[in-house]
Protein backbone atom coordinates (compact mmCIF):
# COMPACT_ATOMS: atom_id res chain seq x y z
CA UNK A 1 0.00 0.00 0.00
CA UNK A 2 1.19 3.56 -0.99
CA UNK A 3 1.75 5.82 1.99
CA UNK A 4 0.05 9.34 1.42
CA UNK A 5 1.38 11.91 3.33
CA UNK A 6 -1.59 13.55 5.57
CA UNK A 7 0.96 14.29 8.81
CA UNK A 8 -0.71 16.77 10.36
CA UNK A 9 -4.11 16.85 9.40
CA UNK A 10 -7.34 16.52 10.87
CA UNK A 11 -10.28 14.52 9.20
CA UNK A 12 -13.89 14.28 9.18
CA UNK A 13 -15.37 11.19 8.12
CA UNK A 14 -19.24 10.94 8.09
CA UNK A 15 -20.66 7.85 8.04
CA UNK A 16 -17.33 6.67 9.26
CA UNK A 17 -18.26 3.98 11.61
CA UNK A 18 -18.89 1.08 9.03
CA UNK A 19 -18.37 0.06 5.28
CA UNK A 20 -17.07 3.08 2.86
CA UNK A 21 -16.13 5.55 5.45
CA UNK A 22 -14.76 3.00 8.06
CA UNK A 23 -11.97 1.88 5.45
CA UNK A 24 -11.73 5.56 4.19
CA UNK A 25 -10.79 6.20 8.21
CA UNK A 26 -8.40 3.19 8.10
CA UNK A 27 -6.50 4.81 5.10
CA UNK A 28 -6.66 8.55 6.53
CA UNK A 29 -4.69 7.06 10.22
CA UNK A 30 -2.54 4.74 7.83
CA UNK A 31 -1.54 7.74 6.09
CA UNK A 32 -0.82 10.11 9.51
CA UNK A 33 -4.27 11.91 9.93
CA UNK A 34 -6.36 11.90 13.04
CA UNK A 35 -9.61 11.32 12.01
CA UNK A 36 -13.25 12.09 13.82
CA UNK A 37 -15.62 9.40 12.67
CA UNK A 38 -19.28 11.02 13.03
CA UNK A 39 -22.34 8.37 13.29
CA UNK A 40 -25.66 7.66 14.86
CA UNK A 41 -24.65 4.28 15.69
CA UNK A 42 -23.36 4.16 19.29
CA UNK A 43 -22.15 1.21 19.31
CA UNK A 44 -20.21 0.67 16.22
CA UNK A 45 -18.52 4.00 16.65
CA UNK A 46 -17.62 2.42 19.39
CA UNK A 47 -15.98 -1.10 17.69
CA UNK A 48 -14.60 1.92 15.02
CA UNK A 49 -12.58 4.41 17.07
CA UNK A 50 -11.20 0.68 19.25
CA UNK A 51 -10.15 -0.43 15.88
CA UNK A 52 -8.11 2.66 14.55
CA UNK A 53 -6.75 3.42 17.77
CA UNK A 54 -5.57 6.43 19.31
CA UNK A 55 -5.67 8.66 16.37
CA UNK A 56 -9.42 8.19 16.06
CA UNK A 57 -12.33 10.35 17.79
CA UNK A 58 -15.95 9.92 17.44
CA UNK A 59 -18.71 12.28 17.50
CA UNK A 60 -22.44 10.80 17.73
CA UNK A 61 -24.70 12.64 15.21
CA UNK A 62 -27.04 13.49 13.21
CA UNK A 63 -26.01 14.17 9.67
CA UNK A 64 -29.78 16.31 8.85
CA UNK A 65 -29.65 18.09 12.58
CA UNK A 66 -27.45 20.90 11.32
CA UNK A 67 -27.28 22.50 15.21
CA UNK A 68 -25.48 19.29 16.46
CA UNK A 69 -23.27 19.20 13.31
CA UNK A 70 -21.99 22.48 14.22
CA UNK A 71 -21.78 21.07 17.68
CA UNK A 72 -20.05 18.24 16.89
CA UNK A 73 -17.14 20.30 14.69
CA UNK A 74 -16.91 22.61 17.29
CA UNK A 75 -15.90 19.98 19.48
CA UNK A 76 -13.84 18.35 17.16
CA UNK A 77 -11.78 21.68 16.57
CA UNK A 78 -11.19 22.15 20.49
CA UNK A 79 -10.10 18.77 21.00
CA UNK A 80 -8.61 17.52 17.87
CA UNK A 81 -7.44 20.52 15.71
CA UNK A 82 -8.59 22.55 12.67
CA UNK A 83 -10.55 20.38 10.67
CA UNK A 84 -8.66 20.22 6.90
CA UNK A 85 -10.39 17.35 5.27
CA UNK A 86 -13.97 16.09 5.20
CA UNK A 87 -15.42 12.94 3.78
CA UNK A 88 -19.20 13.10 3.55
CA UNK A 89 -20.01 9.20 3.28
CA UNK A 90 -22.85 8.58 5.56
CA UNK A 91 -25.95 7.55 3.71
CA UNK A 92 -28.81 5.16 2.85
CA UNK A 93 -30.07 3.15 -0.33
CA UNK A 94 -34.01 3.58 0.54
CA UNK A 95 -36.59 1.28 -0.98
CA UNK A 96 -37.00 -0.34 -4.17
CA UNK A 97 -40.07 0.84 -5.68
CA UNK A 98 -41.00 1.98 -8.88
CA UNK A 99 -41.61 6.27 -8.72
CA UNK A 100 -45.27 5.93 -9.15
CA UNK A 101 -45.88 3.34 -6.36
CA UNK A 102 -42.71 4.99 -4.34
CA UNK A 103 -43.97 6.28 -0.54
CA UNK A 104 -43.64 10.06 -0.44
CA UNK A 105 -42.20 10.26 3.05
CA UNK A 106 -39.46 7.40 2.15
CA UNK A 107 -38.47 9.45 -1.15
CA UNK A 108 -38.02 12.63 1.44
CA UNK A 109 -36.10 10.88 3.85
CA UNK A 110 -33.87 9.77 1.06
CA UNK A 111 -33.18 13.54 -0.37
CA UNK A 112 -33.03 14.81 3.29
CA UNK A 113 -29.75 12.19 4.19
CA UNK A 114 -28.05 11.14 0.82
CA UNK A 115 -28.69 15.30 -0.26
CA UNK A 116 -29.21 17.48 2.15
CA UNK A 117 -27.15 16.03 4.84
CA UNK A 118 -23.72 16.32 2.13
CA UNK A 119 -25.01 20.11 2.00
CA UNK A 120 -25.52 20.13 6.03
CA UNK A 121 -21.83 19.14 6.47
CA UNK A 122 -20.17 21.02 3.83
CA UNK A 123 -22.27 23.86 4.81
CA UNK A 124 -20.78 23.99 8.59
CA UNK A 125 -16.86 22.28 7.61
CA UNK A 126 -16.20 25.03 4.93
CA UNK A 127 -16.27 28.18 6.67
CA UNK A 128 -13.52 27.10 8.70
CA UNK A 129 -11.71 25.71 5.79
CA UNK A 130 -12.02 29.05 4.19
CA UNK A 131 -10.93 31.12 7.12
CA UNK A 132 -7.43 28.67 7.15
CA UNK A 133 -7.71 29.28 2.92
CA UNK A 134 -6.83 24.97 2.95
CA UNK A 135 -9.12 21.88 2.97
CA UNK A 136 -9.39 19.18 0.86
CA UNK A 137 -13.23 17.69 0.66
CA UNK A 138 -14.94 14.42 -0.78
CA UNK A 139 -18.29 14.00 -1.35
CA UNK A 140 -19.11 10.27 -2.38
CA UNK A 141 -22.30 9.87 -4.83
CA UNK A 142 -23.03 6.90 -6.88
CA UNK A 143 -22.82 5.76 -10.19
CA UNK A 144 -26.69 5.84 -9.76
CA UNK A 145 -25.91 9.90 -9.98
CA UNK A 146 -25.08 9.12 -13.15
CA UNK A 147 -26.77 6.58 -14.69
CA UNK A 148 -30.00 6.50 -13.13
CA UNK A 149 -30.92 3.11 -11.19
CA UNK A 150 -34.81 1.87 -11.72
CA UNK A 151 -36.83 1.25 -8.54
CA UNK A 152 -34.03 3.43 -6.63
CA UNK A 153 -35.39 7.08 -7.76
CA UNK A 154 -35.30 8.65 -4.98
CA UNK A 155 -31.22 7.73 -4.20
CA UNK A 156 -30.51 8.06 -7.98
CA UNK A 157 -31.99 11.77 -7.36
CA UNK A 158 -29.58 12.71 -4.13
CA UNK A 159 -26.52 11.27 -5.69
CA UNK A 160 -27.35 13.21 -9.14
CA UNK A 161 -27.42 16.35 -6.74
CA UNK A 162 -24.38 15.45 -4.62
CA UNK A 163 -22.73 15.44 -8.28
CA UNK A 164 -24.15 18.59 -9.09
CA UNK A 165 -23.44 20.72 -5.69
CA UNK A 166 -19.87 19.05 -5.41
CA UNK A 167 -19.47 20.93 -9.10
CA UNK A 168 -20.68 23.91 -7.67
CA UNK A 169 -19.27 24.21 -4.35
CA UNK A 170 -15.28 23.08 -5.89
CA UNK A 171 -16.13 25.90 -8.14
CA UNK A 172 -16.58 28.64 -5.05
CA UNK A 173 -13.95 27.85 -3.12
CA UNK A 174 -11.46 26.93 -5.89
CA UNK A 175 -9.11 30.53 -5.13
CA UNK A 176 -9.29 29.36 -1.52
CA UNK A 177 -6.67 25.91 -1.67
CA UNK A 178 -9.69 24.20 -1.27
CA UNK A 179 -10.41 20.81 -3.43
CA UNK A 180 -13.83 19.77 -3.50
CA UNK A 181 -14.55 16.22 -5.60
CA UNK A 182 -16.60 13.47 -5.86
CA UNK A 183 -16.41 9.99 -6.46
CA UNK A 184 -19.09 7.74 -7.96
CA UNK A 185 -18.89 4.08 -6.57
CA UNK A 186 -20.55 1.37 -8.06
CA UNK A 187 -21.68 -1.43 -5.52
CA UNK A 188 -19.88 -2.26 -3.01
CA UNK A 189 -20.35 -4.97 -0.15
CA UNK A 190 -21.15 -3.19 2.37
CA UNK A 191 -24.49 -3.25 4.63
CA UNK A 192 -26.36 -0.76 2.22
CA UNK A 193 -27.05 -4.13 0.31
CA UNK A 194 -28.94 -5.39 3.21
CA UNK A 195 -31.91 -2.96 1.99
CA UNK A 196 -31.87 -4.15 -1.37
CA UNK A 197 -33.41 -7.41 -3.06
CA UNK A 198 -31.61 -10.13 -4.30
CA UNK A 199 -32.59 -9.39 -7.94
CA UNK A 200 -31.82 -5.65 -7.49
CA UNK A 201 -27.90 -6.94 -6.60
CA UNK A 202 -27.92 -9.18 -9.26
CA UNK A 203 -29.00 -6.54 -11.58
CA UNK A 204 -25.94 -4.11 -10.64
CA UNK A 205 -23.23 -6.94 -10.95
CA UNK A 206 -24.16 -7.85 -14.43
CA UNK A 207 -23.48 -3.96 -15.74
CA UNK A 208 -20.05 -4.09 -14.09
CA UNK A 209 -17.26 -5.32 -16.31
CA UNK A 210 -14.50 -6.06 -14.46
CA UNK A 211 -17.63 -8.74 -13.39
CA UNK A 212 -17.66 -8.12 -9.17
CA UNK A 213 -18.22 -5.27 -6.81
CA UNK A 214 -16.12 -2.90 -5.68
CA UNK A 215 -13.85 -3.82 -2.99
CA UNK A 216 -14.08 -0.77 0.07
CA UNK A 217 -10.44 -0.29 0.18
CA UNK A 218 -10.18 0.46 -3.41
CA UNK A 219 -12.71 3.58 -2.57
CA UNK A 220 -10.02 4.45 0.42
CA UNK A 221 -7.39 4.47 -2.06
CA UNK A 222 -8.27 6.99 -4.29
CA UNK A 223 -10.27 9.39 -1.38
CA UNK A 224 -6.61 9.32 0.44
CA UNK A 225 -5.16 11.12 -3.08
CA UNK A 226 -7.95 13.31 -3.22
CA UNK A 227 -7.43 14.22 -0.09
CA UNK A 228 -4.04 15.09 0.27
CA UNK A 229 -2.00 18.46 -0.15
CA UNK A 230 -1.02 16.18 -3.58
CA UNK A 231 -4.37 17.46 -5.17
CA UNK A 232 -3.50 20.82 -6.05
CA UNK A 233 -5.19 21.50 -8.89
CA UNK A 234 -8.17 19.18 -9.93
CA UNK A 235 -11.37 20.32 -8.17
CA UNK A 236 -15.19 20.51 -8.76
CA UNK A 237 -14.40 16.97 -10.93
CA UNK A 238 -16.31 13.14 -10.36
CA UNK A 239 -13.81 10.25 -10.64
CA UNK A 240 -15.49 6.64 -11.83
CA UNK A 241 -15.12 4.01 -9.98
CA UNK A 242 -17.74 2.09 -11.55
CA UNK A 243 -15.41 -1.35 -12.67
CA UNK A 244 -16.04 0.04 -16.30
CA UNK A 245 -20.18 0.40 -15.65
CA UNK A 246 -19.82 4.27 -16.64
CA UNK A 247 -16.33 5.87 -17.98
CA UNK A 248 -17.70 9.55 -19.15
Amino acid sequence: MNRIDLEGQVAVVTGGAQGIGFAVAQRLVASGARVSLWDTNVELLRDAVAALGEAASSQTVDITDLAALGHAHAAVEAEVGPVSILVNSAGIAGKNATLDEYDPDEWRRVVEINLNGTFYVNRTVVPGMKARNYGRIVNIASIAGKEGNPNLSAYSAAKAGVIGLTKSLGKELAKHDIAVNAITPATARTRILETLTPEFIDYMLVRIPRGRFLEVEEAAAMVAWLVSKDNSFTTASVFDLSGGRATY
